[in-house]
């Protein structure tokens, strides 16, 4: 059969593409971190204008949503997931005015705008914590947050065993306004990220105003932040180790994934519907199984939930076979869309995790992982740096590093920072066009080597990553069989070999990737359309080179 290409027009400007409101089903998004994507004021944060400034590049690489990481006004001791006020914006990012210009630029230019909602924690610096703490145990602010006594002689120790994230107990003892010892207050995550108390109605009131607040500037969703872990187990019984739970999942526990969650999913829905455009939220949801995943996106709770176990599947056909499928099967059972996602902010890039010691490799792995990923059916997520290959950077200095992770483990497991760091745009020096000003400053520091991977070295060279990815994201939207779907015809090839077909009434593709070390040769599966490495035709066969990924236009 031959291609039919797309030939509809692209949206005019201020036209937003699938007005039926059911655009996220099949869209690509781009997580933004504010501080490392683009420096509009010279001072080495990134900023909103340094966003603003950018859309057109994003707009040119060709995905349908922007996600922005926290904004909010914070002290800043978890990169902005600790907020003090979830009304304003942070002073080092711009004001609510920014957001609401950024927004209306990026409708202009088609691209749509979530931004992270945190309801797990808010920051010890939020006005109802300090109100908390001032008026003491058994008030209502205290109901807001879980203020407990402590256990054993004198309430000295913590009210159970539970551990933070990011080491040490989960609970902080305050201290009475005579000096004397006070109750314990539990945070998840440091002692500076309280955990609200869900129970609390006036915590469920406050996020649904929340919501409408950001809804109302025009803003077309949220990206749901811990959204498992927001209800706790009645009693906060302890887990009964004392090993630290990763948020990648593992056994259920007493405060992630309990099953009351969903009532409050359910009623943020309900807010999401009463405005036009299909406004949606996204839930980051570790899970133990991808069943329990789904529960997240049933039709009347949220629209998506992040694909992790895809995220930190490792680089072999058989388990991605299988993966996929189990995926595709557990949304569309609840007539979700799958989504898919290989790096954020949180985890090492994947042009790293892949390489196993050989950077080269880790590159050639990427390549072919983020092709496969763009062909399946569902929506992808997409970080940013990602499209350039960056590596991640486990180099910098510690008195630069700034997770809080590293900070309280002694440098153990505090590793996010190596994703973090900003982003190269242009030019030999750093910044790299980060920010304005040759050799300016940059909140983490960046490699000498970075000039080869930056925005402009690569663009307009057919053989780099940002023009695989432009070019992917370009035949995406053209392809009447890629983007939104519930299904694939899996192909058995040759061992080492991950194939698959999409089929739509306008046309089909074929998407191979070979996850060997080494060429494999096979059938040719069609007319080539675009590959991470370039198969090698001979005769009705092609040679796939090692770790690539490509698609065809099938018969």
């Amino acid at each position: 059969m031959t291609l039919t290409a797309d030939t509809s027009p692209p949206p005019a400007p201020g036209q937003l593409p699938g007005a039926d409101g059911d655009w996220w089903r099949g869209a690509v998004v781009y997580q933004v971190y504010p501080r490392s994507f683009a420096d509009g004021n010279g001072d080495g944060i990134g900023d909103l204008s340094g966003i603003r400034d950018r859309l057109g590049y994003l707009r040119d690489l060709g995905v349908d949503a922007v996600w922005l990481s926290p904004i909010y006004t914070s002290p800043q001791a978890d990169g902005g997931y600790d907020v003090a006020d979830y009304r304003t914006v942070d002073p080092c990012y711009g004001t609510v005015r920014d957001v609401e210009l950024l927004v209306a630029d990026a409708h202009a230019l088609g691209l749509r705008v979530i931004t992270d909602l945190i309801p797990n924690h808010c920051s010890d610096q939020h006005p109802w914590f300090l109100r908390a703490l001032r008026e003491g145990p058994g008030s209502p602010s205290r109901a807001r947050f879980h203020f407990r006594p402590g256990r054993g002689e004198g309430n000295a120790q913590p009210p159970n065993d539970w551990l933070s994230l990011f080491g040490g107990p989960a609970w902080t003892r305050t201290v009475n306004p005579d000096g004397s010892p006070g109750e314990w207050y539990l945070h998840l995550f440091t002692p500076g990220q309280p955990d609200f108390n869900w129970d609390s109605g006036a915590v469920r009131d406050e996020f649904r105003s929340i919501m409408r607040y950001w809804l109302d500037r025009g803003l077309d969703g949220f990206r749901v932040d811990v959204a498992h872990g927001l209800v706790k187990a009645p009693g906060l019984p302890d887990v009964g180790h004392s090993e630290a739970v990763p948020l990648l999942g593992g056994n259920r526990v007493p405060y992630f994934d309990q099953d009351g969650v969903h009532e409050i999913y359910r009623s943020w829905r309900t807010v999401l519907d009463e405005y036009p455009g299909g406004r949606i939220a996204v839930a980051e949801a570790w899970t133990k199984t991808l069943e329990r995943s789904a529960r997240y996106v049933r039709p009347d709770e949220l629209h998506q939930a992040f694909n992790f176990k895809f995220l930190s599947a490792p680089w072999d056909a058989t388990g991605l076979r299988d993966l996929i499928g189990r995926s595709l099967d557990a949304m569309s059972a609840v007539d979700a869309p799958t989504t898919w996602t290989l790096s954020n902010h949180d985890v090492v890039r994947h042009a790293s995790r892949y390489a196993c010691g050989d950077p080269g490799r880790g590159l050639r792995r990427a390549r072919a992982a983020s092709l496969l990923m763009l062909a399946l059916p569902g929506s992808a997520y997409l970080y940013q740096g990602e499209e350039l290959g960056l590596p991640e950077v486990t180099d910098l200095p510690d008195e630069a590093r700034q997770d809080p992770s590293f900070l309280r483990k002694d440098g153990g497991n505090g590793l996010r920072d190596g994703c973090r760091v900003p982003l190269p745009w242009s030019g030999d020096q750093p910044p790299y066009g980060f920010g304005a000003a040759v050799g300016g400053p940059s909140w983490l520091p960046q490699p000498a080597h970075w000039s080869a991977l930056s925005v402009q070295t690569q663009a307009g060279d057919p053989a780099s990553t940002l023009e695989l990815y432009r070019a992917a994201l370009a035949l995406r939207r053209r392809h009447p069989a890629l983007g939104a779907g519930t299904s694939v015809r899996w192909l058995d090839l040759a061992p080492g070999l991950l194939a698959f077909r999409r089929d739509s009434p306008r046309g089909s593709l074929v998407c191979v990737a070979n996850t060997t070390g080494a060429p494999v040769r096979t059938p040719s599966p069609g007319r080539p359309l675009l590959a991470s490495e370039a198969p090698v035709a001979d005769g009705a066969e092609v040679l796939l080179p090692a770790d690539s990924a490509s698609w065809w236009q099938a018969d």
